[in-house]
């Protein structure tokens, strides 16, 4: 995946209305966090070789040993098939911010570095708040 042109805003407007309500919805709360992060679009093939369009806010670049310097977001938002992604690449010595939060984040299913959930009311944003608070100055 890379970071495109695209408007973030005018990917949002062109969702379905009823999946548009709760991407704003979400953009609403990681953007106010993320003030002063870029926010962008990364498009192309995610994990698992399928193709992506993720809104990603802030930036990300650390070193792999003996690999590629990977360049990405710290919180990043995609329309899936059936669900929304909300990706946290900030992690600390006890692992990703993810699962520090699960407990409280809802009616969610949360991976290591992923939140997915059917729609935004299912999701307690005073959380996703306090742990898009925490991510917002992650530095590897």
């Amino acid at each position: 995946m890379e970071k495109t042109s695209a408007d973030p805003t005018f990917f949002i407007q062109s969702l379905p209305p009823d999946v548009r309500t709760d991407i704003e919805a979400l953009d609403d709360v990681i953007s106010e966090v993320m003030r002063g992060h870029p926010r962008v679009m990364w498009e192309g093939k995610f994990w698992g070789g399928t193709d992506q369009r993720i809104i990603g806010y802030g930036d990300l670049t650390y070193s792999r040993p003996g690999k590629e310097t990977v360049h990405w977001f710290i919180i990043g938002l995609a329309q899936q098939k059936d669900h929304i992604s909300i990706y946290v690449s900030a992690a600390d010595e006890d692992g990703y911010l993810v699962k520090k939060y699960q407990d409280r984040l809802g009616k969610v299913k949360v991976g290591s570095a992923v939140i997915s959930v059917k729609k935004a009311d299912d999701l307690d944003l005073k959380a996703l708040r306090e742990l898009v608070e925490a991510a917002a100055d992650f530095k590897p």
